[in-house]
């Protein structure tokens, strides 16, 4: 254990944040808005986005109503793998390491809320796409990180130089085809 302590420090500091900013965002929500009712700070933004308190019994973004139960099941399953990997990845992995401190801290918010209510609160709606919370958009970021940083690492990995033998380097010539 003294030998993931870092890596362990670092995993449940920065994904503890993103739980705790999760978490009181929502209590705001549920202390200051009635459910379904919906603020904006100015009028000229409601437009745009707002604050609405919503309750998803589903996935992020509304996505998989009543399944709460198969989402709280996941997001255990998810986390005891993240607790698991994260401190076996190289430090030089940062995206990756990243990418799993946003997607636990994300899959904690909401089992929190899923444990304590049965629901979890979502409020940030913007345009006409699907409410959400802190951990959704955590949760979403830290897939996104993990694509970018897995296409950026694939082009700029260099293959193995391969050696080259000196009959490899003048092959025979071949035989044109038989007409």
């Amino acid at each position: 254990m003294k030998k993931y302590y870092w890596d362990y420090l670092t995993l449940f500091t920065l994904s503890g944040l993103i739980v705790l900013l999760d978490q009181v965002s929502k209590y705001w929500v549920r202390s200051n808005l009635a459910f379904e009712e919906i603020w904006a700070p100015w009028p000229w933004i409601f437009r745009y986005a707002r604050i609405v308190n919503w309750q998803n019994t589903g996935a992020a973004f509304g996505m998989f109503k009543n399944f709460g139960d198969v989402f709280t099941v996941l997001a255990i399953i998810v986390s005891i793998f993240i607790l698991y990997y994260f401190p076996r990845i190289p430090r030089q992995d940062w995206y990756l390491r990243l990418a799993l401190i946003l997607q636990l801290g994300g899959a904690v918010g909401n089992l929190i809320d899923r444990i304590n209510q049965g629901y979890v609160t979502d409020f940030i709606s913007v345009g006409n796409f699907a409410v959400f919370n802190v951990a959704d958009a955590s949760i979403t970021l830290g897939v996104i990180v993990l694509l970018i940083g897995v296409w950026y690492k694939d082009r700029t990995h260099k293959p193995d130089p391969v050696t080259v033998t000196p009959e490899a380097s003048n092959p025979p010539a071949e035989e044109p085809p038989f007409e």
